[in-house]
């Protein structure tokens, strides 16, 4: 019997070991099914065990007994035990590791217009659902994908707009308005110690990208930072990008250098057309982007970062009347940013000055416009800049509640690609005037359940803040031009928003 238990524990034990020979699902079942032939042996052992000590009639002293086999089987089958529960820990039982983001909120709306009259929703609700789910096929190679819905409630898919951009492919999954479930983010993620023989580390990733609530702007959103600065990229993307760690190469804290790329519009034919997928003459050309982060110095307390992007073949609507017309190139798009960040005021002061976080972001857009056409309203390069200063301090409520302050500043000319903003009265950050923010965010079930308290406003000095790139939507009028050219009912002069959500995260 004690050789046959110990044929099993050999099978296995090769069977936890060998990594290549199965996936790590299917190393589950197998030792599943081991143990539970271990345990079976056990209960035999202890059944034979118990006849022949009434058949002998006698007491045994277990203190003064050596162990037996079925005592050594109990602490090899612990030891099975103990790595079953471990890898229960790490895949749930599954391929992927799910998770879930539920988030309902009511918002009050209110816009005054450039002539003075006023748009305004009392409450609008809204349901936001994200389904993340993760997978480590190996120590280097992993996917992370996010299925989502943004919806309003009682409405349906087609059934509120009849406006063809709520399904541009940027900001798909951050308008609330249908019911139907998408792709908001789909990548694999490798990592290696090692470059060509070098001591840099480095990540290689592609896919949908996680291209939105970036650096900054996670921080009133509540949520861990994605990989672009907030300033000035937010929206979906497909592409790729890959990150190199310097730290170790200069010595220096944090540093490191991260290059993007992405398509954010194909040119390309129907698949049941005559040449499907072959490029089309009457459409717009493939849109483009590449840039670089860069982070010289991040010790963790005190960070530097910097983004560079050029984005290529922008659009504007054909006719800002007919949204049918479609789209037409206008140019690109050249645009930076620098930020600084303090996490942790001074060293000990206080309690609450070691958990204040204190930033101050500064952002610069060129356009570059395509021959024959006009962006922003003029045919030549237009320079925009942007402040952008924050701080979020310890909550006066509760431990782990976060409190926040923002105001942000754009010039005549500037221009982010900041459509998916959680703001859905328009991108602050995108605003050609000035943006004031307070939130308060507090955990009611440790960080399952929590609320968030925002009140945004925005004070427009010029319009087209949240237009396209050419001069159809992009062309910046002041107010009073606004009304001069029969334009004072569309375009927006102030903006508030006061939202209240309950979200839960498990």
């Amino acid at each position: 019997m004690k050789k046959k238990v110990m044929i099993s524990l050999m099978a296995a034990t090769l069977l936890v070991s060998n990594a290549s020979a199965a996936s790590m699902y299917d190393r589950l079942e197998a030792m599943e099914k081991e143990i539970n032939k271990l345990k079976a042996e056990i209960a035999d052992l202890k059944a034979k065990e118990s006849a022949s000590m009434k058949a002998e009639n006698k007491k045994i002293d277990v203190k003064e007994t050596p162990k037996n086999d079925k005592e050594d089987l109990s602490e090899k089958l612990a030891d099975i035990q103990e790595s079953i529960d471990d890898l229960h820990k790490k895949t749930g039982g599954n391929h992927l590791k799910f998770n879930v983001d539920l988030r309902s909120a009511v918002e009050n709306i209110q816009y005054k217009m450039a002539d003075g009259s006023t748009n305004n929703n009392d409450a609008f609700f809204t349901n936001r659902l994200w389904l993340g789910m993760n997978w480590a096929a190996t120590d280097n190679l992993s996917f992370t994908g996010q299925l989502a819905y943004n919806k309003a409630y009682g409405s349906r898919s087609g059934a509120s707009t009849n406006n063809s951009f709520e399904n541009f492919d940027w900001i798909t999954n951050e308008n609330a308005y249908d019911d139907t479930i998408r792709v908001r983010s789909a990548y694999f993620f490798y990592k290696n110690n090692t470059f060509l023989g070098t001591d840099i580390p480095w990540t290689f990733s592609l896919g949908r990208r996680p291209s939105t609530n970036g650096h900054l702007v996670n921080l009133r959103d509540d949520d861990l930072a994605a990989s672009p600065m907030g300033h000035t990229i937010n929206v979906e993307f497909d592409g790729l990008s890959s990150k190199f760690d310097l730290e170790r190469m200069t010595g220096v804290s944090g540093m490191y250098v991260k290059f993007c790329a992405g398509r954010g519009g194909t040119n390309a034919q129907p698949k049941f057309s005559g040449a499907p997928y072959s490029k089309d003459t009457n459409s717009i050309n493939d849109i483009d982007l590449a840039g670089l982060i860069f982070v010289p110095y991040d010790d963790g307390q005190y960070s530097i970062g910097t983004q560079f992007y050029y984005a290529n073949n922008l659009i504007d609507e054909n006719n800002a009347s007919d949204p049918s017309a479609g789209f037409k190139n206008v140019g690109g798009l050249y645009s930076g940013t620098v930020n600084f960040v303090v996490n942790g005021i001074g060293d000990g002061i206080s309690d609450f000055l070691d958990y204040t976080l204190f930033f101050i972001s500064g952002a610069v857009s060129q356009t570059n416009p395509k021959s024959g056409q006009t962006m922003l309203g003029s045919p030549d390069a237009k320079t925009g800049h942007s402040e952008w200063i924050g701080v979020q301090f310890p909550s006066l409520i509760s431990n782990s509640g976060r409190w926040g302050l923002e105001y942000n500043h754009g010039s005549k000319y500037w221009r982010s690609i900041t459509y998916a903003e959680d703001t859905n009265i328009g991108s602050k950050l995108a605003a050609r005037g000035n943006a004031y923010e307070a939130y308060f965010t507090e955990p009611l079930i440790r960080n399952i359940l929590s609320l968030q308290l925002r009140y945004t406003y925005i004070d427009y000095d010029y319009s087209g803040s949240n237009g396209f790139f050419g001069s159809e939507t992009g062309t910046p009028m002041t107010m009073s031009e606004a009304v001069a050219n029969g334009h004072g009912s569309e375009v927006v002069d102030k903006a508030q928003d006061i939202r209240f959500y309950l979200r839960y995260r498990y």
